[in-house]
């Protein structure tokens, strides 16, 4: 992990997409403590519902990181369709804390097509993370029925992130076809990949570049 974050900071990447399940915490703080903080983005999840244990989670989070405030915190893996309605006790303690500046926006990322819908149809939701590839691998639907919604979001001024960019492993040997389509998809502001090496992590930088 330290190998792939010192990676990270040499090929310039300035985005880090974390998470409390993840473990990675203590790890992205020591990438992010080279850089000057105002030129990096850093995201993290949380998957408590419980609005007293979130508001925890927010003093944790930025100690493990190292920060005075997370850009963007999101509500991990919803899959209900009622989760705005569900998890308003959560949404409001982000609401809180973007209006104290503990954190800068505040969404999640959706594990169902119905949770997708629900976030699209949220004023609350100000990024997504949203799963998307040319072949519908591990994602909400189908890609064009995913793209539909996602579009909607853009529509209304939402941020989103593509994950899954290479469907868990499944586009291993089709990188860049699954990059060129993410690129050209029209509906990302971003997307994350995992690497496992810094072979690899270099390789899809360069794919990315030349995509």
């Amino acid at each position: 992990t330290r190998l792939l974050l010192d990676g990270y900071n040499d090929n310039g990447l300035r985005f880090f997409d974390t998470a409390d399940s993840y473990g990675s915490h203590p790890y992205v703080a020591g990438a992010i403590k080279q850089l000057p903080r105002d030129t990096v983005v850093v995201m993290t999840k949380s998957d408590h519902r419980n609005p007293a244990i979130l508001r925890a989670d927010l003093d944790r989070f930025r100690k493990e990181l190292g920060v005075d405030y997370i850009d963007i915190l999101l509500i991990h893996c919803v899959t209900e369709a009622d989760w705005t309605t569900r998890d308003r006790g959560s949404m409001d303690v982000l609401s809180e804390a973007k209006q104290k500046g503990i954190i800068r926006a505040h969404g999640c990322s959706c594990h169902t097509i119905e949770a997708l819908r629900a976030a699209a149809a949220s004023p609350w939701v100000e990024v997504d993370l949203v799963r998307l590839n040319p072949i519908g691998s591990h994602m909400d639907a189908d890609p064009d029925t995913v793209i539909g919604v996602v579009k909607q979001m853009r529509a209304q001024g939402k941020g989103i992130v593509g994950m899954k960019i290479l469907g868990q492993g499944d586009l291993r040997n089709r990188q860049s076809e699954a990059i060129r389509y993410a690129l050209s998809s029209g509906v990302l502001d971003a997307f994350t990949i995992g690497a496992e090496s810094r072979k690899e992590q270099d390789d899809l930088t360069q794919r990315i570049a030349a995509a």
